[in-house]
This record gives structure tokens, sequence and C-alpha cells, in this order.
């Protein structure tokens, strides 16, 4: 045995050992079942294992905390729970699924009336039947309110019993056996109450109100030590061996890695960033990057820090260098950075790749750094894919000075996203955390041992800030250190981000009763909403509200000329043919992926062949966009690190170029959008410093374009009103009619207090505007109200005061939705996001695109591919425009798409199960519906509706 587990528990009786646990459904095993109390004790010693060696400081204290004897009452507790987990098995209910093995249990005295168990057994899952047995036994131990802690049973399988799924179960006793069975329920609990050393613990737990949180953590290692122990090839069918034998051999093959405990701190800021990041020799860090470091060190913890710095002043090295800092201090053994998109998720993790070579190993011992790319399409990032394909523990994807990162093989499996200690991914898997989904609570067991970084926090709308703050909420009673970053965060956001975070990490402040009428309630985030110091950094104080030190800027000063331009094509292309007579780069930033397309192909009417033309956007094939924003980086990235910047060229983009590319324009002309992303568009202009700058564009101007200026307010054009709301794009062009009429925009000073107007509540604007604007901003809060509303239907619930169990904490739920489905909830849309796999037809069959590597090769439709060629299809992916996947058309759309090619012989594949396939022609030409379609490599996709 566990040399931790007791050794004098009552052996059990005959009929104890007759109930059975799991059955050889494949026919493998030699004994062919396995029983209910060595499936039991598999499952007890490997929740020992996972305290023991796999979970981090901080989710062991978060737990411990609220046990009268701290981390060894934590241990034994979870011990406890894993070898009871199933006793919902030891009922009529659960028995009846295996005939063989029923009736060799009725013939021990476990009788029951098949008939009526086969009626009504749907109603006693094993979960749910579980909660009630463990229940009822407490509360004869005296327990007075057993179900913060039987529920953890009940929600072993994902999803926590409701009440009137405990209800169902009590109002038929006879599916749990009644009398003849309760005996051996009873000898099962005590049996494995006595080898766990609960026992001794029942009087000092028995009054303690755990939390929600910590019931969820408990429930998550449940589930992770019952996984384990069901795992044939580490736990077999098999009744001989010793408990120590089975446990050892067990641990062994699944392997996981050690919690990462960071190393000594350099001794000074200035070591710390020379160590990590590589800094110039003679650089030193930054302002912002000295602030937050030096914050990171002396914030109270739990809390949050809020970072508010320009565009390029480094604000992912001063969160990587936070998240050192913070693990050292709280026990974290992990972070998770969350992006916007795949596309700045996949950028993200070649940094985060970087800096973890760079960390020294632990002074306690070494130990594997595994990784995870979270995120739908991760197969296909290159540096994930060679090291998922050698995979921890079988084989290591590359050594980081004495520790070796990889993707842990059984950590990458399904459902088990945030479970690896250092996870890059969209803010989408973090909204998750927020949504009522099953298997929640492994999500938040992966959350609360991490320092979490949420990176262009002002990109995320009302909706998905819906889920974000409920998120928040929780990661701040489970008690992880949050760190945000933003260059344009408005300040009413901050205040909101904040206050969320304290609600989790201080509990939610009771509402206002009659006896607090005429007694003002003090807002501590007050002072948060009219701050307009810049750059900032914002830190979690020890009650409600927080600290904001302003910090010096770099120096990387800029004046940015602003100017108006009328929307049509013949000013832009006068433009740009008088400001790149001499040479230089142009980006043009559209609104919608249609204005680009139709932008570009007038340039390179207009502009002839000595002014290359290139697009930008979201619809291309996944591999196509990836060497697009390669390609970006490479002609437009810092001087010295990009290839052979081009004399003369125009880019014209969708938001693509908006965030997380480090690239650098001589000139810019964007649609009027919200005044913060506006500002985001802006960074990409004059970027870094350049000698070669030709002379007409050696002053930075951005050209405001995408509204009719002559009338007032201004109309911005009709595709950005479908993109944005119409009173936000108003309050923008307010805010910056000053500088198109006078003065230049200097950043970084001016960018606080013009987002902190445009999001402000005081009027802006000419006394012209207003009647417009107040109509935009009444139908917007409808709008707001709305979406809040929607959001709700499936957001999580807030924190519950101590006690409460999570009993109903899932109900009405998106049940065990896929990533695409639980997407589709997190963010606002009016339409459903569709992906197809775009393969060319031709004369003897389908091939892959034939100007992608490995393009031409022949793709069978009646068999499955290939591992490798299934990858390379994979590949292809395409998304689908709004036009295609509205709710009148994306039936027939579908339907048509899965009648012009059967691909079921691919179900079983796992890169390509579920996946569409669309076909185009050798010359790119598709036809679906009313829609003609048209694919290009260096132009995506284009779309036209002959109806």
């Amino acid at each position: 045995m566990n040399a931790r587990v007791s050794t004098d528990a009552p052996p059990l009786g005959a009929a104890a050992r007759t109930v059975w646990g799991k059955t050889d459904r494949r026919g493998t095993s030699p004994v062919g079942w396995l029983p209910l109390w060595r499936h039991l004790a598999d499952t007890a010693d490997v929740a020992g294992h996972l305290w023991d060696h796999w979970l981090g400081r901080a989710a062991r204290h978060r737990i411990a905390d609220e046990l009268p004897a701290g981390e060894a009452d934590a241990r034994t507790l979870i011990v406890w729970l894993a070898g009871i987990h199933d006793i919902g098995k030891a009922t009529p209910a659960f028995a009846y699924q295996a005939y063989n093995l029923a009736e060799r249990m009725r013939d021990h005295g476990l009788g029951y009336q098949r008939d009526l168990i086969a009626a009504d057994r749907r109603y006693a899952p094993h979960a749910t039947a579980g909660h009630v047995l463990l229940a009822d036994w407490l509360h004869e131990q005296d327990w007075a309110d057993p179900h913060p802690y039987a529920v953890v049973v009940g929600g072993h399988h994902g999803v926590p019993p409701t009440d009137m799924g405990l209800r169902d179960v009590r109002v038929r006793p006879h599916l749990l056996g009644g009398d003849a069975w309760r005996p051996v329920q009873h000898e099962l609990l005590t049996w494995m109450t006595h080898r766990s050393g609960a026992g001794d613990r029942f009087t000092a737990w028995r009054d303690v109100a755990v939390s929600q949180p910590v019931q969820a953590l408990l429930t998550g290692l449940v589930i992770m030590a019952d996984w384990i122990a069901s795992n044939e090839e580490y736990f077999p069918y098999l009744l001989t061996g010793s408990d120590t034998d089975r446990l050892r051999t067990g641990w062994e093959l699944v392997d996981l890695p050690v919690p990462w405990r960071p190393a000594a701190a350099p001794a000074s800021v200035d070591e710390l960033f020379t160590a990590r990041f590589a800094l110039p020799a003679g650089a030193t860090p930054r302002p912002v990057q000295r602030t937050a470091a030096d914050l990171a060190e002396t914030m109270p913890t739990p809390g949050m820090m809020i970072v508010e710095a320009a565009m390029g002043e480094g604000k992912t090295e001063a969160a990587l260098a936070a998240v050192e800092i913070l693990a050292r201090r709280t026990g974290a053994s992990g972070c998770y950075l969350a992006l916007p998109t795949r596309a700045t998720s996949d950028a993200m993790f070649g940094r985060m790749l970087s800096w973890l070579r760079r960390l020294p190993d632990t002074q306690v011992g070494r130990g594997d750094r595994d990784v995870r790319l979270a995120h739908g399409k991760a197969a296909l990032n290159p540096d994930y894919d060679d090291l998922r394909t050698t995979s921890l523990p079988s084989s290591i994807g590359e050594d980081a000075g004495g520790a070796d990162i990889g993707v842990h093989r059984w950590l990458a499996g399904a459902k088990r996203t945030m479970l690896s200690s250092f996870v890059v991914g969209t803010v989408d898997q973090l909204l998750f955390a927020a949504l009522r989904s099953k298997h929640l609570v492994l999500r938040h067991l992966g959350l609360a041992g991490k320092v979490v970084v949420i990176d262009e926090a002002h990109a995320y709308d009302v909706y998905m800030g819906r889920f974000l703050d409920r998120a928040l909420q929780w990661l701040g009673a489970y008690g992880v250190p949050v760190v945000v970053l933003s260059a344009t965060l408005p300040a009413h956001r901050r205040a909101e981000l904040m206050k969320a975070y304290d609600d989790g990490r201080l509990g939610t402040p009771p509402p206002l009763t009659w006896r607090d009428r005429g007694t003002p309630r003090i807002d501590p985030y007050a002072p948060l909403r009219g701050d307009l110091r810049y750059p900032l950094v914002t830190v979690s104080t020890d009650k409600r509200g927080a600290t904001a030190i302003s910090c010096g800027d770099s120096g990387r000063g800029i004046d940015v000329t602003l100017r108006r331009l009328p929307d049509d094509l013949p000013a832009l292309v006068d433009l740009l043919r008088d400001r790149l007579a001499d040479g230089g780069c142009a980006l043009v930033v559209r609104n919608t992926v249609a204005r680009v397309q139709e932008t570009a192909a007038a340039l390179r009417t207009a502009l002839g062949p000595d002014t290359p033309v290139s697009v930008a956007h979201s619809r291309f094939m996944a591999v196509d966009r990836a060497a697009k924003d390669r390609w970006l980086r490479d002609t437009f990235g810092p001087p010295g690190s990009s290839g052979d910047r081009p004399h003369r060229h125009v880019v014209v983009a969708s938001q693509v170029a908006e965030q997380s590319l480090d690239i650098d324009f001589d000139l810019l002309v964007t649609d009027l959008a919200p005044v913060d992303l506006v500002l985001q568009r802006v960074g990409r202009l004059h970027r870094h410093p350049r000698a070669d700058r030709p002379a007409r564009l050696t002053e930075a101007t951005c050209w405001i374009t995408g509204a009719d200026w002559s009338v007032e307010p201004p109309q911005p054009v009709s595709g950005s009103r479908r993109v944005y709301q119409p009173a936000t794009l108003l309050r923008s062009a307010a805010v910056l009619l000053p500088y198109l009429d006078g003065e230049p925009v200097r950043l970084p000073r001016d960018i606080a207090p013009i987002t902190q107007t445009a999001y402000g509540d005081t009027p802006v604007g000419p006394e012209s505007w207003q009647p417009a604007m107040v109509d935009a901003e009444a139908r917007q809060r409808d709008e707001i109200a709305t979406k809040e509303s929607k959001a709700d239907s499936f957001r999580l619930a807030a924190v519950a005061e101590p006690g409460v169990p999570l009993i109903g904490w899932l109900s009405g739920g998106v049940g065990d939705a896929d990533e695409r489905v639980a997407q589709g909830h997190v963010r606002d849309t009016d339409a459903e996001t569709l992906e197809v796999l775009l393969l060319v037809r031709t004369p003897e069959g389908l091939v892959l695109p034939p100007w992608i590597d490995g393009g031409g090769v022949r793709v069978p439709i009646a068999s499955s591919p290939s591992f490798t060629l299934a990858r390379s299809i994979a590949r292809c992916t395409l998304p689908l425009p709004r036009a295609m996947t509205s709710a009148d058309v994306i039936d027939g759309v579908i339907a048509e798409i899965e009648g012009r090619v059967d691909v079921r012989a691919w179900q079983d594949n796992p890169w390509l199960a579920g996946e569409l396939v669309l076909d185009i022609d050798g010359e790119g030409h598709g036809r679906i519906g009313p829609f003609d379609l048209y694919y290009e490599p260096h132009e995506g996709l284009r779309v036209f509706r002959n109806e």
C-alpha cells in the first residue's frame, strides 16, 4: 500500500468484493472485469500521487487553507473522496448493466427486480446515486451538511447533480437497493474511510463550510485520478499484485511532469531582463517593464496587475517577468497567456518558447516543462507540431538548459487543455471558464495553479467582456494572479476588470438594504475611472480598489499628423501616387474583407506594375494565412530582422494588421474605427527608427477615411456600421476631430486622454452632432443590454458563499460542447462560423492545392487518408464569409457542400472528422447555391452573390 495509507482498514466481506466496477468490453482482459474495491483503491492511490507529485503549491494551498490541519487534511480528503467516488456503482441501477456479474452479486445477497430496474435506472446515474449514498451516510455520522463534500462524488463525471436529479433518486429507493444493499455500501465507505485515514478527521471536517472553488478543485482532481486509474494501459484488469506495485507501474507509465518551481531571482531587474530576453548590449529595461517587475515583487497576492503602455513598449516581456516573480511568490506552477486570435496566439507561442528556453532549472530538482497551444488549429502551428509529435514523456521536443520542453501525451488529451503547465491560446479558452459546460472543473483546476496573462484587453467587446468579468471573479476566488495588458484600455473598463477580480478575491459586496438608504456607498474604483496618466501600471491593494503607478515613457514618442481623406478610390489613388513617388511602404486598413479586396483591385489597376499591391485578411486558408503573416513580419518588420524591404509597396489589410504584428510602414490610411483601434493601427506607422525613409514620408501621417466627412456628423460607410457600433464610431470621430483640424497626435502622451474621452460619459463633438449622437448612444445602450442578457443565458453563476454546494452549478448550460460550439456562446455574432477544407478538383479527382508545400497530391475520398496526408489536408482550413453563414442560407450551404463531396469515410480520422470539403476547379472557381467563389493564394477567397 501507499505509505500514507492506513494499514488497519477492515477486510472486505465476500459480498462487497463481488461488486463490479468495470468490465472489459473489448475482451482483452484475462479476467474480464475489475471489482469496484480494486478501482476505488487504484483511484485513491493515484489521487495521493497527484497531490504529492503533480499539483502545484498554489492549488494545494488553496484547498489546504480551508481545512483545520492544512495540507495534511487536504491530502487525506482528496484521497478519501477519490476512493469513494464510484460508490454509486454499488447499486442495482448500475449492476444491472452486466447481467452475469450482477447475478454473481445476487448470489451473495445483492438482489434486485430486473424489470423494475430496467424501467427506472436512467433516473440514477451512478455519480448522482453516489452523491445520495454518501450524503445519507455522512448524515448518520452527524454531519450537519454533507453536500459540499458529496457533490464531489456527484460531479465526478463532469456535471454536478441538480436538485431534481437528487430528488429523482430519493423517490425511487429501489434503484439504490434498499436494506439488502445498504450494508455493503456502508462497508465499502467504511473500508475506504479507514484506508485513507479520513475517519480520524470527520469530527474536524464536519463543520467546515467548504467553498465552491475548493469543491471544484477537489472534483477536478477526482476526475483526473479516475481517468488515470481507468486507463487499462496503466491499471490493467488484473486481480493479482499489490496496491503498491499497481500504483508504481501505473504512475511510471503516465509519467506526469512535476510542477514548475521558479529558480531564485536574479539580483536586479536589469539582470532579470538581460537573462530572460537577451537585451542588446548596453540596453536596459524600459520604464514600464521596470515598474511592472518592481510591483510584482510587492503587490498583494492574490492580486491583479493592469499594464497600460504604448504599442511596442515591451508589455509582453513585462508580463513574462511578472509571471516568474508572481509564481515564485505564490507557488503558481505555470501560466496561461490569452490572446485575441489564433494568429496572435501562434505568434505568442514562439515568444513563450524563447522565454522558457532561457528559464534556469529549478533549485529543487529537474523537471519537464510541458506546453500546450490552445486553439482549434494548434496542430497546424509548426513549432507546436514539432513538440506535439515528439511528446513527453515518450520522447522530448527539445532541451532547455536542464529541463525538457514538450507536449505531454496524457495532458494533451481532450478536455485537458488547461492542465499543462505553460499554455498559450485564444482568450476563448479563458472565457470558457465562465461558460456552463461539462467538465468545467478541469478547466478551473488547470487555471487555479497558474498566473494568467490577458493580452490586448481592449479587443474584447461587451458580450465577451461579460464572460471575461465572470472568469476574473472565479480567478480571484482561486487566488490566481492576473496580469492584463493593453495599449488603449478605457478607464471605465480598467475599473470593471479590477472590481470583477475583487468580487472573487474578497467576496461580492452585500446589496444595499432599506437601512442603507440615504448613506451613499463609497466607490473604491472611482479613482481608476478618472486616472488619465499614461503609461500606467495598476495593482490590487489589500482591500477593494487599486493603486495606480505612473511610469515614465521610454523616449520612443512620435508625433502623428492626422488628415481626412474622402472615401472614394480616386482620392486614395492620388494620395498614394503622390506620397510614394520616391518610394515607400504604405498600409491601408479597411474594416471589412470586401473593402480590402475592392480597394486592392482598384489600386492595382490605377497604380500599375511599379507599385505592387498585396492584401492581408482573415479569408485565407490556414496554411496561406500563416505564410502571409510570416511574409508581413519578414518584409515590414524592424530594421535588421526583416528581409529586403521593398522600394515601394502597398499592403491593403483588414483588422489582422491591427495588433500583435511587429510591422512598420511609412504611411497609413485607415477606415474610421473605434478610437482605441485607430490608435492600435497608428502603432504600425513609423514603429521603428529608420534612416532610409523617403523624404515625402519622414513625417508620420495617418489619413482617416471610411466616412463621408462632408456631412455633420460624418457618416461611416455601411460596412463599418455592421462591424462596429455607430455610436462608438461617432465618438471616435468626435475625439479625433481636433487633431484632424490642428495639432498632431503626440504618442504615447495623448493615448490616454483620447481613449478615455471617447469612452467617457460626457458629450463630445460639435453641437450640431449632438442629436444624432444622442440617438445612436440610446440605441447602443439597448443593444448592450440585449447582449448582456444573451451572454447571461449561458454564463456561470457568481461565486457563492462558503458552504453552498455546487449542486445545479451547470444547469441549463451548453452540455458537452466541442470548442466550435462553445466559442459560439462566448463570442457574439449574427452568423454561425463555418470552416471548410479547400481542395482542388482535377480530372483524376481531388488534390491538395498545388501551390502549397506538398501540393498536388491526390486525396482519397472513399477511404481515410494517411496521417501525414490528413495533416496536410487539415492545413487547408478556410473560413467562409458571413454572407454564406447567415441564418437564411447556412442550412442550404451546408447541405450542398455535403452533397458535393461525401467524406463519411473520414469520420474516424482525428484530423478530419466532422469537416466539410469545398472543392474548386484548377482556376480557383467554385459555386455553392447562389454564391460564386474564387480563391487565389495571394488574394484569398472572394465571394459574389448572384441573386
